[in-house]
């Protein structure tokens, strides 16, 4: 082996680093763009994010509201990959597309049910306790 492996587009270092940020910005302008789900999980991390930080305890609190909001998007971005590529490979109804595509909505599911179950098992022994 000759070192390590390199990527074809020929940027290494920073400049690989700065074109990674702006493909990801670009990716998230368009989904914010596109996708109204994410549109209302944006709105919701802008109020979270601030309330998370405000109300928890110490590092780890605030780390663990703020990371359950924050895993939201980016599986709700996941989930919006899948549906693309599954809308690229075909336009026509299949079983196992459908499937795909409601894979990865349950997955956004799950994600939404933990960020209630962190913030719930965080928040709540301090309204009833």
């Amino acid at each position: 082996m000759n070192g390590p492996a390199r990527s074809t587009d020929g940027l290494s270092g920073i400049a690989r680093l700065m074109r990674a940020v702006r493909v990801g910005l670009t990716a998230l302008a368009w989904a914010f763009r596109q996708e109204e789900a994410f549109r209302l999980e944006v709105l919701g991390a802008v109020v979270l994010l601030p309330l998370g930080f405000w109300l928890g305890h110490g590092g780890v609190e605030r780390a663990l509201l703020c990371v359950a909001v924050l895993q939201v998007l980016m599986v709700e971005l996941l989930n919006t990959g899948i549906e693309v590529v599954v809308d690229r490979i075909s336009p026509e109804r299949h079983a196992l597309s459908g499937l795909a595509k409601d894979l990865g909505s349950a997955a956004v599911m799950f994600s939404l049910f933990i960020a209630a179950t962190v913030w719930g098992c965080i928040l709540i022994p301090r309204v009833i306790g």
